[in-house]
């Protein structure tokens, strides 16, 4: 991973209602959630809510899977696998825990 991508990820993550977002959509597996119940779930307005998983839509954080009529939102696991790989690299002269 290249550091820019590990801090427009970091970046991302560094706001309270994505990071919030994100540990929902973790939570939730592959399958992931409807805007609608992230919104009702985390009890935030759609704007707001639409505003944030765009962000994160562009860190690579979360991927959009449309079922029908119906838009799904999940989170990246490789991307997630990726940047704590990253930040473990040079991790105890390279024999971590």
């Amino acid at each position: 991973m290249e550091l820019s991508n590990s801090i427009n990820i970091l970046s991302a993550l560094a706001h309270e209602s994505r990071l919030v977002i994100f540990k929902q959509l973790v939570q939730a597996g592959p399958n992931g959630l409807q805007p609608k119940s992230l919104s009702n779930n985390l009890n935030m307005p759609a704007a707001t809510l639409s505003f944030h998983l765009k962000e994160l839509f562009h860190a690579n954080l979360v991927e959009k899977n449309k079922q029908g009529r119906f838009i799904y939102y999940s989170a990246q696991y490789q991307t997630m696998d990726d940047l704590i790989d990253y930040l473990k690299e040079n991790c105890c002269s390279g024999v971590p825990d």
